[in-house]
Formats: structure tokens, sequence, C-alpha cells
């Protein structure tokens, strides 16, 4: 969503090298590549960064126990946080939202000093704790949440018959708005948390992992024990409470378990029958499920879901497609009314956002490109390669190219929804790239076990992929994370020599994508570079480039062929396959070359202005410029497709 990082792919440390010498947290490898990160708000900065009083202890384990009131619309409860220290130290930071209050923080029989400053607050021991060594803090709290953020943090609200149901969804707002924790990507609780949830009598309250048991606690609440064995982000554990009914399945020695509405028991046990056959998709290309012991849950929550660990929250009405999109054909190729997106996109995240999980919202592509990704593949197995082209070159049509991908890290600031789609692009082009499916498959295979339960960045997933496909990538991702504007192939035609010149722009310098063009029965691989020309044979009229298997763009006869001679230049893209073609304009007669360009002559004047004139044709629209204006431009719709 924001400024732009330089990407370095030398010196890389894994977390698995880290855990070998007792932490299991990433290393800090982005203060040098990310200056403008020092330019964030103090409080940003605490959030977002691993301060010291964060990165001298790793997280093992939480306890969580609440008593939730619908009535008072509050919550009261402890956590007790187990955690290693990595260096001596007497002060650790932890987070909790000022709307809430902090009753206490405990280590065993002695009360500890706390400092609180905004959603952080630091907590202090008499004596310093050392290396190496263990230790529990338990934080009593209690407050009234504070509805936040796209699905609303922690929201009090009735079921369709007026009962109580209560939900939490907090990635964007973190785990901070309605318990206390170390709210930090990078650190997850490695041996997983306890959940113990008081909730009125008749309710069920529904969270991660697997269910203990149930307890009437005599006072009109019953107490709901759940256990989480793997570690898990922060944002991953959730609260649903409500009427539930209950019904479930086994996969092999895998668990399947549906929490639904009773009025909707008979339309989820029709819906949820993909559940099987799309798990068995992505554990066939993925690995197994990678939370086998904790079971694989799906929960019915009043908004549109998430990817909490274990216990997916659906929301899309038990209809295929995507029901808060408004429409029956989300995507456009009727492909989606086959399935229900919700459903298979969150259950996507078990792999990647909840097994693997970026150490850094920056990186958070990692969840969402590869998820989007794991889509197009369960297209593919379940109805075959060419709607699995058409499936992912729809999301062409929904990336914005407004902002680079990657961000600053270390101030808690998340990308915007090109990571969805256009790393799922990113994805795809490689794929095609490399040519060799079963390599393919055998890498993401491969990545998805190598980094299993562990917090990566963006330069681990680089090494891998080069590493195992055999050959340089980086700087295939740099152009598509890096910076704004996809890669174009320029291409310049001499007709009557029947040539054509051809280079990548790009301000990725490296840029060594292979491209498919020429006669589209049978493609020759060209391998432009962003410096030299280079030339192939080839007319306007039959030289094709693949931009299916590509994302890219395309510019016939770009700006040093129309600067070389006076007049206008015609630009227009079909947005759908990233195509740009431009037309040499005379400023004599520069309407009719348009009109026999665009092979049609029915225009409609808009609007006139001063030196400029706006037609419309059909979804085309066409500004002429007067003298001093270099070019026109054409719209399709209320887009304007020149440009990039």
């Amino acid at each position: 969503m924001r400024p732009v990082l330089l990407l370095c792919c030398l010196g890389l440390v894994s977390a698995s090298a880290l855990s070998q010498a007792g932490a299991t947290r990433p290393p800090v490898v982005a203060e040098k590549i990310f200056a403008a990160a020092t330019d964030a708000p103090e409080g940003q900065r605490l959030l977002g960064g691993d301060g010291p009083y964060r990165a001298n202890n790793d997280l093992l384990h939480y306890s969580l126990d609440v008593r939730v009131d619908p009535v008072e619309r509050s919550i009261r409860g402890t956590n007790a946080i187990r955690f290693r220290m990595l260096a001596d130290g007497s002060r650790i930071q932890l987070e909790l939202v000022p709307e809430l209050s902090i009753d206490g923080v405990r280590m065993g029989r002695r009360a500890l000093t706390f400092e609180r400053e905004g959603a952080t607050f630091f907590v202090d021991t008499p004596k310093r704790m050392k290396r190496g060594k263990v230790y529990k803090m338990t934080v009593a709290y209690h407050g009234m949440p504070k509805e936040v953020g796209r699905f609303g943090g922690f929201v009090f609200s009735k079921d369709p018959v007026g009962r109580p149901w209560i939900v939490t969804s907090c990635e964007d707002e973190g785990a901070r708005v309605w318990w206390p924790n170390k709210d930090q990507w990078r650190d997850e609780p490695q041996e997983g948390i306890d959940l113990h949830i008081a909730v009125p009598d008749g309710l069920t309250a529904v969270s991660n992992g697997r269910l203990r048991g149930s307890r009437d606690l005599h006072d009109g609440y019953t107490r709901w024990d759940w256990k989480v064995t793997y570690p898990i982000n922060n944002y991953d554990i959730a609260l649903n409470i409500g009427t539930y009914s209950h019904f479930g399945d086994h996969l092999g020695k895998l668990s399947l378990d549906y929490y639904v509405l009773p009025e909707d028991l008979e339309k989820a046990k029709v819906q949820f029958a993909q559940a099987k056959p799309m798990l068995q998709v992505y554990q066939k290309y993925f690995g197994e499920y990678p939370f086998i012991r904790d079971g694989y849950k799906v929960v019915q929550v009043p908004y549109a879901g998430m990817e909490h660990q274990t216990a997916v929250a659906y929301g899309n009405g038990f209809h295929n497609s995507y029901l808060h999109n408004n429409h029956d054909d989300w995507t456009g190729v009727g492909i989606s009314p086959r399935f229900d997106f919700i459903l298979i996109h969150e259950s996507g995240h078990e792999w990647f956002g909840n097994s693997v999980t970026a150490a850094d919202p920056a990186d958070m592509w990692i969840h969402e490109g590869f998820t989007t990704y794991m889509e197009a593949v369960y297209v593919e197995a379940m109805y075959g390669h060419a709607d699995e082209v058409k499936y992912v070159n729809s999301f062409k049509t929904m990336v914005y190219n407004k902002r680079a991908i990657l961000q600053p890290r270390g101030i808690n600031q998340a990308p915007d929804r090109d990571q969805y789609f256009k790393g799922a692009l990113l994805l795809n082009t490689l794929r095609n790239a490399v040519n060799d499916d079963a390599k393919w498959f055998a890498t993401l295979h491969g990545f998805a076990e190598t980094y299993k339960y562990k917090t990566i960045l963006t330069e681990e997933v680089i090494g891998y992929f080069n590493e195992h496909l055999g050959g340089d990538y980086t700087p295939v991702f740099n152009a598509y994370l890096k910076y704004v504007h996809i890669p174009v192939l320029e291409l310049s035609f001499n007709d009557g020599a029947g040539t054509v010149e051809y280079r990548w722009k790009t301000p990725e310098a490296d840029f060594n994508l292979p491209v498919r063009a020429g006669d589209a029965a049978h493609w020759t691989v060209l391998h432009p570079t962003t410096t030299a020309w280079q030339t192939t044979s080839g007319t306007r009229e039959s030289f094709k480039v693949d931009t299916e298997s590509a994302y890219i763009g395309v510019d016939e006869d770009p700006d040093r062929s129309s600067l070389e001679r006076p007049g206008y230049t015609l630009s227009c893209m079909t947005s759908s396959m990233g195509r740009m073609d431009r037309y040499r304009m005379p400023q004599s007669g520069r309407r009719r070359q348009v009109e026999e360009a665009l092979g049609t002559t029915s225009w409609r004047p808009i609007r006139r202005a001063r030196r400029m004139r706006l037609f419309e044709m059909g979804c085309w629209r066409l500004r002429l410029g007067g003298s001093t204006l270099p070019e026109a431009t054409v719209w399709r719709g209320s887009t304007r497709l020149r440009g990039w």
C-alpha cells in the first residue's frame, strides 16, 4: 500500500537456522533496507517493529481465560504468557488497546509494575530475567471492546432471529483489540494456546484447535475449553459465540467439524460438501493439512470470512461465487459460480498465512498472493487447464497498479489489494516461465513443507524458488513486487523488412523473463532484455504475444517511433489481456485514421473544451488534444487505458 522496498537476497538467514539456536523467530534484516520506516510515528514503530523489549524474548505459550457478557457488552479475563528470554533483561513489551483496562500483571505471586503507552505496555521485573530461562507472566484485564476495522474486531451482534452472536476478526487491527498479548507477526507461541471461554448458558463458544470439553459454572455461565497445539498468529485466535448446531465428518485421519446456525444446518451440509475435494487438491499440491492434530473446522459468522487457524470463519450465505461482491460471477469468466469462493480461499490460508506466515505485515503477499494462486490450482484440478487459464487471467482486471506490493517493514503496514491478484499473477507468470510443471509443483509443495510453522520474509521466498527452480528469478520477483507498473514488452515493426524489434520496459534493469511470441500456433520463446533492442521476423498482422501465460503489457511502436514523426498517437489497451496498441495519427485526418483503427465511424461527441474534444464510441472514448498535446488517449468505460 505505500513506499517501495529494496529486496536483498544475499546473506539470507532462515528461521530454521534460528530454531537450532533455541529461537524460532526470523532475524531482523529490514533496518538497512527500509530507511523510510524510521519516519513513521512512534506508536506505529512500537507496534510494527522488533524493539529491544520484543527481541529479548521468544513466545512459547498462551493460556487465555475470558468471560464474555453480551448484556453489558464486556469482556473480563486473564492471559498467562509463557516465554523464553533470548537475552538478559528486566522488561518486556506487550500490547492491549487503551480502551481496555489492565487490572494487574503478576509473575507467580509477585505483582509487577507496568507502563502504558498507547496500545503498548511495558512490564518490568524487580530482578533481571536470565537468557535461556523460561518465565510466565499473567495479565488480568477487563473492559468493553470497541468495534473497529473491516470486520469489527470484536462485535456484539444478533443472529437473524435475535439471539446473541458475538465474533472476533482482527487481522488488520491486531489481537490487542480484545486481549493482551505480544502482538507481533514474527513471533508466535510455539506451543500454541489454551482457551477457556465462559459464555451465558445456551450459547456455544467455538474457537481454534480441538474442543476439550465444556463445564457448567453454576452461575448462569458455561465454560468452553479449546486447545491449540501448533504455533498460531495472534490475529488467527478467534471467538465465535452463538446458538450453533454442529455436524462433522472425516477425511482420512483429519476431523472435519462445522458449526452453523440451526436454521442453516441443511444448507450447510450441502454447501460444505465442497470441503473434502478442496482439501484433497490442496494436500496433493501443497502437502498434508498442516494442523492435523487440531482438525479442520468451519464456523458461520456474520461477516464475509477470515482464515482463523483451524476455525475458518464463513459468511458467504451458502452460495457459490462471492456473495459480498454482489455478483453471481465475480471474476466474470463463468467459473466462479461453480464453487464457494470463501470456503476455497479462506481454507487455502491454512497453508499460506497460518502455517507459512509472513514475519511482517509488509510481506503479507506471502499470505494473499499464494492463497489466491491456490484458487487457480484448485480450478485446474477440478475443471482442467483451459479453465485455469481463464480464471487466473481474470485477475488482471482486478489489479489497480497504484502502489508497489512491498512496503516498508517495521511500521505495522500491509500492502493494498494488489497483493492478492498481482501476487497470484506473478506466480502464474513464473510457472509459465519455468515451463516445467513437475518442477514447478514440486517447488510449491516443498516450499509449503519447508517453511511450515515458520515466519518468513520475501527474501526467503525468493531464495527458495531460485534454488529449487534452478535459476535466478530475483529480477522477476522484483519487477512485480517492488514497482507499481508491470513490465511492458515494447515492439517496433518494420513492415517493409518484415521484422520486429523488441525489448523490456521496466525499472528492474536485469529483468530476464522469457516470453512466447510470434506465430500463436507455434510460439517462439524470446529472451528480451531491458537494454538492447533485438530483432526477429514478423509483421504487425501476424506477430502475437502470449499474454495469457505472463502478466505483461505489450506496447506496439512505442514513443521512440512516434516522436520521430510529427503527429498524434492513439493509445488503446484491452485491460483484461494487458495489451497496448498504438496508432500514429497525422494531424490532418486523424479522426479518420482512428475510425479505421477501431473499425467504426459511430462517434458521439460528449463535450468540447478549449483545445480538446472528447468523443464516445460504444465503450471507447477518445480525447483529441490541441497541437501542444502529444497524444490522444482512449478510455474504456470510465477507465483511462493509456499509461501504466
